[in-house]
């Protein structure tokens, strides 16, 4: 049974930073994609980070995020890590990871970070 079981989040203020993690039971974190997604009030969920299975791969950034926020995976806990620095009030959201296995997609079931102005 996949599952992918999330932490972190909170409250911070902007600039501050917050690390998110993702610990990926069932599967092998390294043997598959990974992703971030975040969901802001009202809005549609988006995709925030990739990190590939393929270790020759660059990750993927969506390019609000791009500089600031580091997905990284720790093979030997089997969990994946979203590092966010420099937050923004727009990065708000509910964030949520994220992997496709044999076609069928598997969440966490999300974490609030909030970020005051």
């Amino acid at each position: 049974q996949v599952q992918l079981v999330q932490s972190g989040g909170g409250f911070v203020q902007a600039g501050e930073s917050l690390t998110l993690s993702c610990a990926v039971s069932g599967i092998s974190a390294s043997g598959n994609d990974i992703n971030w997604y975040r969901q802001a009030p009202g809005q549609q969920r988006e995709w925030v980070a990739t990190i590939y299975s393929y270790s020759g791969s660059t990750n993927d950034y969506a390019h609000s995020v791009k500089g600031r926020f580091t997905i990284s995976r720790d093979d030997a806990k089997n969990t994946v890590y979203l590092q966010m620095s420099s937050l923004k009030f727009e990065d708000t959201a509910v964030y949520y990871c994220n992997a496709i296995i044999n076609y069928q997609d598997y969440w966490g079931r999300g974490t609030q970070v909030t970020v005051s102005s």
